[in-house]
């Protein structure tokens, strides 16, 4: 290949593209969803398709490999090659066309799964295989890999469901290919031309090995492995674009297809049968076949669910779940409820079971079945990561058998397991297609280990062999099984599949090592025994994580849920770009180079990485990653670790100063409120200080309130209660609910009171510690949370109970100080006094107390660190028996996250995730709605947001209730807000500090004069 420079100008100056050479892309992009990472050369993100075949047009002039990418979860190594990578995500996602008679669509290769089903849903429409990945897998990547998912088994693989591709070759042919008759075969041949040349071997390929192809594939429904020459078999149409399917980029890039749509299911019903074992669940599969025909038969064994339990993890999934040790769960699919209700009562009969007995589950409640069902979706990330600490990897985690033999399989795998110390895996899948999921604790960073590795996929191998199987039913082979693959088809059809790369890859250009001419199974891997990370000193104490850094950042295996683009909260900073580098997965990549386990380690200046420091700049910290990422990578604990070190013995930006230190700053406000706030808003002094603070230019400063809740407790003069007493509750005064709205904390008390409860205040100043925290000033967070710990000692030593407010302020206490400072018993002691509000009056209110019928709709913006470490369940039993109609937003992030929406440079990301979600909703609530959202961020964002309206915290609507009858309209109007300065306070201050300024200038330029004077007569002298 001639030089990458060269190549990054070329493709600088010739594509309409994001063209990144960069070390901070190259490391986003160095591995996927599997055990390999190769550095790639670099990265392009193309505007449009027809940049991208520009793209590959100038990489083949280079010589340059060319890698596509879609989703970039592959498990087998696929995604992951030192080459040219073409992310279609970002901008070629149109669904260019449909056709509802027809059920066909046109799609470009970056559309997501769960994208296009939502624009076809109109049309009552969608495209059948559904991956667990639905929620961020590319249609180019599933036709790349020959995606499957659950319903596969009503539907077909990929394969089944492509009409025509248009596709690319490295050398410059773009055609639209499909089922191909002789007649148009002889009529491409009569053209000439490479073209010709390709219909030509493909035609050549399938008369040499016509008996081989027609022996050689198992007859199973699951067979992924290997490509897809069967597809050119006479009988099949000699289709080029399902030959195409599964060939995982190695072969062609894939521009647009044609796909077939199936109509969305009117109606379902689950049932789930429960069974001693997972191996007697198998051995029933195919007598449930005989009497049913399920849109899904997927399996879950004990194995998984002692893991969540473990994990308390999807415990409502497993609550739904019946008797048993193993399940296997059966959706039907029908045009009516009577119809699936009766497929599912039908098949019990046939088998000699009763709707009633403990061992069956059965649910036509949509909502139910997604519960049930969420636990089988959840298996690759609950058993990535065991409570135990055994790191389990993939390598065999997709084998598939004929379902009728899936049960001694399932015997003969497990003591193959045992045969190499490997105890007992979780078995799971896709039972009804025999397709079987797993997840081993590969020993992956020792020769030893990695050599067991090697010879249980060998072995592995010849067993789903033996057994008429596939090595892949699902993931493909990429590199984890391209060199078994003559285990599988012998050596005549795997040279086959080399002459198939030849005659359309000759130069073996795409995505080489992977299917054909493979790289060893045990190569490029992304640890192997010369992985020799750093392992640095930390401030966290990491106590799930083995206390190691590198553990905590290896907690992701590149599922890339953090790539889907609705529900939950993770991760907002990528719904706003979609850019890797800004998901949680891609800075947990540029994290794990960043620890430079390898001689190519893209980034090499370790904690001073310009790179992984502006991956993270644009993480918000929300830890939506924490609760909604499989393996809980916790990425604002990562970010805050890196900004220690990488400041460390160096100044800081200005906001890390200005708002890092916002308590100082807040409880000096107290001098003279009214004066900080007129100058925090004087036109041109405030852009001035806003400047030096770092603070961006649009956001407006929060008003401060005249007077903090401290000093109105001061004034109530209320007598301290005794700590030990029962009754009694420490309300903390955080920042937010002291200082800028102090009506919440006010609220607080009144209602807590009228529980009953007897409120104490700490006087003295403490602090969580929470700014310092999140810019990284953990030294300094750490001794503002020891001066809490004295403040409270009396509290801590009797057991009272601390209430707090302020969502994040409460989650430092339960999460982030027990991680900081792990060894410090009074630490520990206050995470678990520590309660939410809501906590504490629904589990420790007296009997007799109920909070006020406030008789109400409510739209409620849950706090992203509430989402992350307490969750709402006691906020939505409150709001319940407050008689509150709620509709819990379900739209992620708000976007300000304290102090990130207020940073220079942040604004613009900051309202781009807003307007996602959270501000339309506000806009759309009813006027006489209750709008609520306990976090002073999200408060903020909905103040500032062009909505025309405010929010409040719980406790405040609830003492409203106790106090008044709420308006018709806008209810929020009753709390008790400051006031921003008048316009002639501002106006003024600005004249204010014009004079001054002008005179300070007038004495200086005076002075300067005298002085020159006096120099004058001295040298006249």
């Amino acid at each position: 290949m001639r030089t990458a420079s060269g190549l990054e100008g070329a493709l600088r100056a010739e594509v309409d593209a994001e063209v990144r050479f960069d070390a901070g892309s190259r490391g986003a992009y160095a591995t996927d969803g599997s055990n390999y990472r190769q550095v790639p050369i670099g990265v392009v993100v193309p505007r449009t398709v027809e940049a991208g075949a520009r793209a590959v047009e100038v990489c083949a002039r280079f010589g340059a490999p060319v890698l596509s990418r879609g989703g970039g979860t592959s498990l087998a190594g696929q995604c992951t090659n030192t080459a040219v990578v073409i992310d279609w995500s970002k901008y070629c996602h149109a669904l260019v066309s449909v056709d509802p008679e027809a059920r066909t669509c046109v799609v470009e290769p970056g559309l997501v799964l769960d994208e296009l089903n939502r624009q076809l849903a109109d049309y009552r429409l969608q495209f059948g295989p559904k991956p667990s990945t639905h929620s961020h897998c590319a249609l180019g990547g599933m036709i790349g890999n020959n995606s499957c998912g659950a319903s596969a088994q009503a539907y077909g693989k990929t394969v089944d469901n492509v009409r025509r591709l248009e596709v690319l070759t490295y050398d410059g042919v773009r055609m639209w290919v499909g089922p191909t008759s002789k007649a148009e075969r002889a009529r491409i041949a009569a053209e000439g031309g490479r073209r010709a040349e390709i219909y030509d071997g493909l035609d050549r390929i399938v008369g040499e090995y016509l008996a081989d192809i027609r022996r050689g594939y198992p007859k199973i429904p699951r067979r992924v492995s290997g490509y897809n020459l069967d597809s050119l078999l006479p009988e099949n149409g000699f289709d080029v674009a399902r030959a195409l399917v599964g060939s995982e980029g190695t072969l062609v890039t894939v521009v647009r297809a044609e796909v077939d749509l199936v109509p969305v299911p009117p109606y379902q019903s689950l049932l789930v049968l429960g069974y001693d074992d997972i191996c007697t669940a198998a051995d029933d599969v195919p007598r449930l076949l005989e009497h049913c025909t399920p849109g899904e038969l997927e399996a879950l064994d004990g194995r998984m669910a002692q893991l969540m339990r473990e994990e308390h993890a999807y415990l409502d999934s497993l609550n739904s779940l019946p008797e048993g040790g193993s399940w296997l769960m059966a959706q039907f699919n029908g045009d009516t409820q009577e119809d699936v209700d009766e497929q599912a009562h039908a098949l019990l009969r046939s088998v000699g079971r009763d709707e009633k007995d403990a061992t069956v589950a059965f649910s036509d409640d949509p909502r139910r079945e997604q519960r049930m069902l969420r636990a089988r979706e959840a298996g690759l990330g609950v058993t990535a990561r065991p409570p135990d600490d055994r790191e389990t990897w993939e390598g065999w985690e997709d084998s598939a058998v004929p379902p009728e033999r899936l049960g001694d399989y399932l015997r003969d795998l497990k003591e193959l397991f045992g045969e190499f110390g490997y105890d007992h895996p979780s078995l799971y899948g896709h039972f009804g297609q025999g397709c079987v999921h797993t997840r081993i604790p590969f020993g992956m960073k020792t020769a030893d280990g990695v050599a067991d590795f090697r010879r249980f996929l060998e072995r592995a191998a010849d067993l789903v062999v033996s057994y008429g199987g596939s090595l892949s039913g699902e993931h493909g082979d990429g590199q984890a099984r391209g060199e078994l693959l003559t285990r599988m088809f012998g050596e005549r059809l795997v040279a086959a599949f080399g002459e198939m790369k030849a005659v359309f890859d000759p130069e073996n250009r795409m995505n080489p090592g992977k299917v054909t001419g493979p790289n060893p199974v045990d190569g490029q891997l992304r640890l192997g025994p010369g992985w020799r990370p750093d392992t640095p000193d930390t401030h966290f104490g990491y106590p799930d994580d083995d206390h190691s850094f590198t553990r905590a950042v290896m907690r992701c295996v590149g599922i890339g849920n953090c790539r889907a683009h609705h529900g939950a909260v993770m991760c907002p900073s990528y719904r706003a770009t979609e850019e890797e580098e800004h998901s949680t997965r891609g800075r947990a990549r540029l994290l794990f180079e960043m620890l430079d386990g390898h001689p190519d380690s893209a980034v090499t200046d370790g904690w001073r990485s310009t790179e992984v420091h502006d991956a993270l700049d644009l993480c918000l910290a929300c830890k939506g990653c924490k609760s909604d990422c499989p393996t809980g990578v916790d990425m604002a604990t990562l970010k805050a670790e890196f900004l220690a070190h990488h400041y460390a013995g160096r100044p800081r930006p200005a906001a890390h100063y200005s708002m890092g230190w916002l308590p100082v700053w807040a409880r000096l406000s107290r001098i003279a409120p009214s004066l900080v706030n007129t100058v925090a808003r004087a036109p041109g002094v405030a852009g001035l200080g806003k400047r030096l603070a770092g603070v961006d230019g649009a956001r407006q400063a929060p008003v401060f309130a005249p007077r903090s809740f401290l000093q109105w407790w001061r004034a109530r003069a209320a007598e301290e209660p005794d700590p030990a007493d029962p009754r009694t509750v420490v309300v903390w005064p955080d920042t937010f609910s002291t200082y800028f709205h102090p009506s919440v904390a006010i609220s607080a008390v009144r209602v807590l009171e009228d529980a009953g409860f007897q409120v104490a205040v700490p006087t003295e100043p403490v602090c969580c510690g929470l700014t310092w925290i999140s810019t990284g000033q953990l030294a300094t967070a750490k001794k503002v949370v020891r001066r809490t710990l004295r403040v409270l000692r009396p509290y801590l030593e009797a057991g009272t109970p601390v209430i707090g407010l302020e969502p994040s302020c409460t989650a430092v206490f339960r999460a982030d100080a027990p991680e900081l400072m792990p060894a410090d018993q009074d630490v520990g002691r206050l995470a678990g006094q520590f309660r939410t509000f809501a906590e504490h009056l629904v589990h420790h209110a007296p009997d007799g107390w109920r909070p006020p019928a406030l008789g109400r709709q409510a739209v409620v913006q849950t706090h992203c660190h509430q989402h992350a470490i307490m969750k709402d369940d006691a906020d939505r039993e409150l709001m319940r028996r407050a008689h509150l109609v709620t509709d819990v937003l379900d739209e992620g992030c708000c976007g300000l996250a304290g102090n990130f929406g207020f940073e220079r440079g942040h604004h613009e990301v900051s309202m781009v995730i807003a307007e996602q979600g959270v501000l339309p909703a506000v806009r759309a609530a009813a006027p006489g709605s209750l709008l609520l959202a306990d976090g002073f961020s999200c408060r903020t964002q909905i103040e500032q947001g062009d909505t025309g309206r405010g929010a409040l915290h719980l406790a405040e609507a609830l003492a409203l209730g106790l106090d008044t009858t709420l308006p018709s309209e806008r209810p929020e109007r009753l709390a008790q807000r400051a006031a921003p300065p008048s316009r002639t306070a501002r106006w003024a201050t600005t004249a204010g500090a014009a004079v001054l300024t002008a005179t300070a200038v007038a004495g200086a330029a005076a002075g300067v004069g005298r002085a020159a004077s006096r120099r004058t007569r001295r040298g006249g002298g």
